[in-house]
């Protein structure tokens, strides 16, 4: 896949809009709490740090998802 140089701007640019906010919202939340039951279910161990890093991770591929609208 190749992208153009304005689709690389676009990727890393801060996309500001307010109709959105309700969609980051909605995958916060979903995220806290699969993050706070990952806490409360599972052994501290180097399996729930990985866990807690993929939720992180999810939540930041979803939010880009949404800023960008499905684009990429």
């Amino acid at each position: 896949m190749y992208f153009s140089d304005a689709q690389i701007e676009d990727m890393f640019t801060y996309h500001n809009d307010p109709e959105k906010v309700g969609h980051y919202r909605a995958i916060n939340q979903a995220a806290i709490i699969l993050f706070k039951t990952i806490q409360d279910h599972c052994p501290d161990s180097p399996d729930r740090s990985a866990a807690f890093r993929m939720v992180r991770e999810a939540r930041m591929t979803a939010n880009a998802a949404i800023a960008l609208g499905g684009k990429y």
